[in-house]
């Protein structure tokens, strides 16, 4: 399987953005999928988290109840509902599939297959 993150852009503090990530080849239904962000001169920061369901989801405390994610199986295509951005926000976002149920979804090894990026910037 392939990801493919789109949905980024340029936004005020306060707005809001949906992500795409969109898969390509094999079922995506089968693949629990982190969101990712990475803001210059900094590490790779988990953001969230859905399972292959759906029905497991977590999320980094930072964005707790602001950004949403859910997933659409029949679309091959996972979501990052983001609302209220603050300038805190802004970095590369990526997706990535997991591949390890013995580590801990905030990790960045617990997953593979990282998408292209998608940017978002907020401005104050």
């Amino acid at each position: 399987v392939q990801l493919q993150a789109s949905g980024g852009g340029l936004v005020q503090a306060g707005e809001s953005l949906r992500l795409s990530c969109a898969a390509s080849g094999r079922t995506f239904s089968n693949y629990a999928v982190g969101w990712f962000r990475q803001a210059p001169g900094k590490e790779r920061e988990f953001a969230a988290y859905v399972g292959r369901g759906a029905a497991s989801k977590v999320y980094a405390d930072s964005v707790k109840d602001r950004f949403t994610t859910s997933r659409d199986n029949s679309k091959n295509t996972v979501y990052l509902q983001m609302n209220s951005l603050k300038p805190e926000d802004t970095a590369v976002y990526y997706c990535a599939v997991r591949i390890s149920y013995s580590s801990s979804v905030f990790e960045t090894s617990t997953y593979a297959l990282w998408g292209q990026g998608t940017q978002v910037t907020v401005s104050s």
